[in-house]
């Protein structure tokens, strides 16, 4: 899966895509902030994105995400004056767990459709059972797999999303299946994160959708509760799921960015 690079002003945004997923995610929402006039980047992470021919013991520790993702951001850091961090469900966890670490570094977050439990009304009741599969040889043979709505309100983009998932391994919305390994290190990083919310101070806008199918509004609220950012925004979206940068509201969803990103900047906007 390629990363997307689109070089714009001198502020820069760094979005991560969410696990076992890819960029392709995040395109709407890249292109929206280039046309704003920001750089954009949307790194590909090998070990927790999907790639083709992987299998689960092709997926690496929380802490090598963590490591790749400090990595891309200091490049930015290197060729730009400011660079903010967005995230999709797992993926603006773990932009999460690096604003923790670099502090004010960090000009400002997008915290999307933030995962911190798997609590959605389309999670289903047997997904406790992962915790044996943990622990056993089954993890390397269970796999998870997606089904619909696939996050997604709109109907006809779950249509087409539901026939890429039955002739391929993957769709814009990322893997048909979810491996126990990956969900477990991602389970271990949001552990990590919920201890270090305090010591993120990055100016922070938090959008969730209210009827989010993976992740309840309970994580909005747990997020905007614990962190340490002394400006916190937290918007509820009434017509999507969980992939909120591709359903009905994408484009509330950049705008709002968009906006977001422009004030925490001041008279150093992109445009």
């Amino acid at each position: 899966m390629n990363p997307i690079t689109m070089p714009g002003g001198k502020h820069a945004v760094l979005l991560i895509h969410g696990l076992q997923s890819s960029p392709a995610e995040l395109q709407p929402l890249a292109k929206r902030l280039n046309q704003a006039g920001y750089t954009v980047h949307v790194p590909h992470i090998r070990g927790y994105g999907f790639e083709h021919g992987d299998t689960p013991r092709s997926v690496t520790h929380w802490q090598d995400w963590h490591a790749k993702v400090l990595n891309e951001f200091r490049l930015l850091k290197q060729q730009h004056e400011t660079v903010a961090m967005g995230g999709l469900c797992i993926g603006a966890v773990l932009s999460l767990s690096v604003a923790a670490e670099l502090g004010d570094e960090v000009s400002a977050l997008s915290l999307l459709a933030t995962t911190l439990w798997y609590d959605g009304w389309g999670i289903p009741w047997y997904r406790f059972l992962r915790y044996v599969g943990y622990y056993s040889p089954f993890r390397y043979i269970y796999s998870y797999r997606e089904r619909e709505p696939f996050g997604l309100k709109n109907k006809q983009l779950r249509k087409w999303i539901a026939r890429e998932m039955s002739h391929n391994d993957s769709s814009i919305v990322g893997a048909s299946k979810l491996n126990l390994p990956a969900i477990q290190e991602a389970e271990r990083m949001i552990k990590s994160v919920k201890k270090s919310l305090p010591r993120v101070t990055a100016p922070a806008i938090i959008i969730h959708a209210e009827e989010d199918d993976v992740a309840s509004p309970r994580n909005a609220r747990f997020v905007a509760e614990n962190i340490g950012s002394e400006i916190v925004e937290n918007i509820m979206l009434h017509n999507s799921y969980h992939m909120i940068t591709v359903d009905n509201d994408r484009e509330q969803v950049a705008a709002n960015t968009i906006r977001f990103f422009k004030a925490a900047w001041g008279d150093h906007a992109a445009i």
